[in-house]
């Protein structure tokens, strides 16, 4: 479907809200000249993922649309080949997948792991169905293993569906530690009894913002229906319900078709940014849960929009600029070189239009290395790259 937003105002408090936030972040940024904390410039132009979806007709986790409204990924592949078959080995394509078809749980069926003082072990067979079995003091408990959520890069966290609820798991499983832990969300939480060692239940606007990240069409027509979910961010994850298109297309109605099908490509830099924040946290997204500390790493969009390189918005910097949705992500720091030479000169030659900056007088490659530093999440046991762009330097703290 095409992008399209409503012209007509917020309601009032909402608006009151918005610009009393803004006039309050802008005097804080006057006040403290020195400080770290940034406010964009964009700021008025950036909204929250709710308000993206309740304004757009198509946005990431929207939820709107009718299941017969999506075609399918292999419907998509049909003329755009290439496209699937990159973006099928992008993370974001197998960020779920059924628990039983997850080889790390798999490779650790039967083999007991302890944490945070209770004794776990995932049992199964050779056929669909795993469960977790969780012990201490004599007292035992268990559950299906229904969902793993997350692709394995940085580990891989699961939902048992109970009735009609979903109960996160307590243990994750953490690559860089090649063991389960505790599961991010869960770790201060206390643990009383054998059923809070074996999880929290999920509320549905919970369990709707989990599904709607990392599966396709699990909300449909407004309605929650995790079932039928396609696992993983597929093709329409991004572009939309595509039934619409792929007739149009077929009937020869090409401004039809291409209207009805979202082109993340065509929106300007700040819509840009918000449209990935819808799983990667907007700025109004990380207020609204207020978000602090090094945790906040995690936010891309949020950190990217509190440099100083952001200002009011440029192309050259919105996520697509760096990074191709329908390609793996790229790991080698000196990729990246060419993406900053965009803007700023490389040291010792002369600029040209485009690039208004200078060089950076320390080195000449691997930019990112110094100006987009690593900071490890204790919770998450990884490296995150911190998209805030700057100066960082060695004896200084994490910048909020």
């Amino acid at each position: 479907m095409a992008l399209s937003f409503q012209t007509g105002p917020r309601t009032s408090s909402k608006v009151s809200i918005r610009i009393l936030t803004i006039l309050l972040l802008m005097l804080s940024a006057l006040r403290s000249a020195n400080s770290q904390t940034s406010t964009p410039a964009t700021l008025s132009e950036q909204y929250t993922t709710q308000e993206r979806v309740q304004r757009s007709k198509w946005w990431p986790t929207s939820g709107k649309a009718a299941r017969s409204d999506y075609a399918g990924a292999d419907t998509c592949g049909e003329c755009h080949d290439l496209f699937l078959k990159g973006q099928a080995q992008h993370l974001m394509a197998r960020t779920s997948a059924s628990a039983s078809t997850s080889q790390i749980l798999r490779s650790h069926i039967a083999m007991p792991f302890r944490v945070n003082g209770y004794d776990y072990q995932i049992t199964g067979d050779s056929g669909n169905s795993l469960q977790y079995e969780v012990k201490e003091s004599g007292k035992k408990t268990n559950g299906p293993l229904t969902w793993a959520f997350g692709a394995g890069k940085v580990g891989q966290s699961y939902l048992s569906k109970e009735g009609e609820s979903y109960r996160e798991i307590r243990f994750s499983y953490f690559s860089s530690l090649n063991e389960f832990d505790v599961t991010p969300n869960q770790f201060l939480q206390t643990v009383p009894t054998i059923e809070k060692a074996a999880g929290r239940l999920l509320s549905e606007a919970e369990a709707r913002r989990c599904f709607g990240c990392h599966t396709t069409a699990s909300t449909v027509g407004n309605n929650f229906d995790p079932t039928n979910a396609v696992p993983g961010v597929s093709c329409e994850g991004c572009h939309g319900p595509g039934a619409k298109h792929v007739s149009e297309m077929k009937a020869g109605n090409l401004e039809s078709a291409l209207a009805a099908i979202t082109n993340p490509g065509k929106l300007k830099p700040v819509d840009a940014v918000d449209f990935c924040g819808a799983c990667h946290t907007t700025w109004w997204d990380a207020k609204e849960i207020g978000a602090n500390g090094i945790a906040n790493v995690r936010f891309q969009p949020y950190r990217l929009e509190n440099s100083r390189c952001w200002s009011r918005g440029d192309a050259r910097l919105a996520c697509f600029a760096c990074h191709d949705p329908h390609q793996p992500l790229v790991k080698e720091a000196g990729y990246y070189d060419s993406k900053c030479l965009n803007c700023h000169a490389d040291r010792g030659t002369a600029k040209t239009q485009a690039q208004k900056l200078s060089g950076c007088p320390v080195a000449t490659k691997d930019c990112v290395t110094c100006h987009m530093k690593k900071y490890e999440v204790p919770t998450m046991h990884f490296k995150y790259t911190d998209h805030r762009i700057g100066i960082a330097k060695a004896d200084a703290g994490f910048p909020e």
